[in-house]
């Protein structure tokens, strides 16, 4: 076997990339190195700046568990999340370990050398013994194709790349996009914009945000280790609850989503037409819940106006959106907040296993892995955030924490008992994957009427995890010997 450069490549350096390489050093493997395409450090909250950023999972449970941090509000905003992130890096010298402007075009194992060969920017080649995938599911986004894109001559950008040199101050401002990132960006520019233009594919259900700004006296009380660590185990059943809604019981889901999502939508918005655009046709919780205090109000606004999908954008001209009733809107700015290919696209590069196969090629039907995180003929790569671990109750921090438990017990087991590769067996997989989809059949993901970013191509849903997180965990926390391959 060659001398690898790495023992371990760790690709993305957002939370999943964070978390993987202390685990690293947690496990005497120093020899690691991050690798991240953007100038920057820290994933998504240095990549997205956009007006209004937030997280939507409360700050003390979407944070690291052994990090505390002295947040200054419940529902942390984008500028504080990434003041977090820096002093993770700080803190365990990660900026040290991570090469920036590093783009992964390919990743091919050989069987001869027991390596991964990784070509980054299309030339350099550096191999390594593992490979932790930790790119993320919301790294790639969409912008969709429209009629007349190259003549439209003013700004346009997806939220994702915001553009901080306009200035949308007495503009006419027009997005595409109704989800989770814009409904921050409306309510933090309304009041800025002359006009706002709000092109809505399918309404979501809305529910408050019960946000708290921490008084010093409640700051200096979390940071006290054991009442910071109680109210994050408090919130972490509070939001584990919803699974009985989301999973086994619709009065439940009733009683805690829609009921209290149609009051709120009928007490915030008072005009009749503006209401039936923005109430949903689906089971709540099908699609992701908004979880916003400032998104009607911004939506009533004497600025903005809402187009359904019998009013969208069919093409652009040098200077303005054409509607499918045929309307000519003006507008000065165009943002496309489309989301990300977070199903099918989860892995932007080619990788090549064993016997040379193509991981897009064992996806086509659908992306599968076992615990979301290794997959048959690829020995020693492991997906953080892979499919169906997304989580749409809590903390996606605790399902990589999660992950990390068994990616770290597959890599030392190899290393300290000088094997060469290990890897999930075909049949373990093939059981795991059927057990998921078999119980995402009772989820309202699964058919709660609505077309999601969580489907893939295949109608499968591939973003989400089909239960309670503290089985996921479970599932993490033992490896499993007869479920793998492991050879000298």
């Amino acid at each position: 076997m060659l001398k690898s450069d790495f023992t371990v490549v760790i690709i993305g350096s957002g939370f999943g990339g964070q978390c993987a390489a202390i685990e690293c050093l947690r496990n005497d493997l120093d020899d690691f190195v991050i690798l991240e395409r953007r100038k920057f450090i820290g994933g998504t909250w240095s990549q997205n700046t956009y007006p209004g950023a937030a997280v939507d999972v409360q700050s003390p449970l979407y944070s690291l568990s052994f990090e505390q941090y002295d947040w200054s509000r419940m529902f942390a905003e984008r500028d504080e999340l990434k003041a977090y992130t820096e002093s993770i890096f700080n803190k365990y010298g990660l900026s040290n370990k991570t090469r920036t402007q590093q783009n992964v075009t390919q990743v091919v194992w050989s069987e001869e050398t027991k390596l991964w060969q990784i070509t980054v920017n299309g030339n350099e080649q550096l191999y390594a013994r593992f490979v932790i995938n930790a790119s993320g599911p919301l790294s790639t986004p969409v912008t969709p194709l429209i009629e007349g894109q190259d003549q439209f001559e003013g700004a346009s950008f997806h939220t994702n790349d915001w553009d901080h040199s306009i200035d949308l101050k007495d503009k006419n401002i027009a997005i595409i996009g109704s989800g989770a990132s814009a409904a921050q960006v409306i309510p933090a520019i309304i009041d800025n914009v002359k006009s706002l233009h709000v092109f809505q594919r399918t309404p979501h259900w809305v529910l408050p945000r019960w946000d708290i700004v921490f008084k010093p006296w409640q700051r200096k009380l979390l940071r006290v280790k054991w009442i910071y660590s109680l109210l994050r185990t408090v919130i972490y059943w509070l939001l584990e609850f919803r699974v009985l809604g989301f999973k086994y019981s619709r009065f439940i889901l009733g009683l805690l989503g829609t009921r209290p999502a149609k009051r709120y939508l009928q007490s915030t918005v008072n005009d009749d037409e503006l209401r039936q655009k923005l109430t949903p046709d689906f089971t709540i919780g099908c699609k992701r819940i908004i979880v916003s205090s400032t998104l009607y109000p911004a939506l009533a606004h004497d600025n903005t106006t809402v187009h359904d999908k019998d009013d969208a954008v069919v093409k652009l001209t040098n200077n303005a959106v054409v509607t499918s009733q045929d309307k000519t809107i003006p507008i000065d700015v165009l943002v496309y907040s489309t989301g990300y290919d977070a199903t099918d696209g989860i892995i932007s590069y080619s990788v090549e296993g064993r016997n040379g196969a193509i991981l897009s090629n064992v996806w086509a039907d659908f992306p599968r892995a076992y615990l979301g995180t290794s997959i048959p003929d690829f020995p020693n790569l492991f997906i953080v955030t892979g499919p169906n671990t997304g989580i749409g109750h809590t903390s996606a921090i605790f399902v990589i924490e999660s992950q990390m438990r068994y990616i770290m017990n597959c890599i030392t087991k190899v290393v300290q008992e000088h094997k060469s590769t290990i890897e999930v067996t075909p049949n373990a997989e093939d059981k795991y994957t059927s057990m998921i989809h078999s119980e995402m059949e009772k989820t309202v993901w699964y058919d709660g009427g609505c077309d999601s970013w969580y489907k893939s191509k295949s109608g499968k849903v591939i973003a989400m995890f089909p239960g309670f997180s503290f089985n996921y965990r479970r599932m993490c926390n033992r490896l499993n010997l007869n479920d793998h391959i492991i050879k000298d």
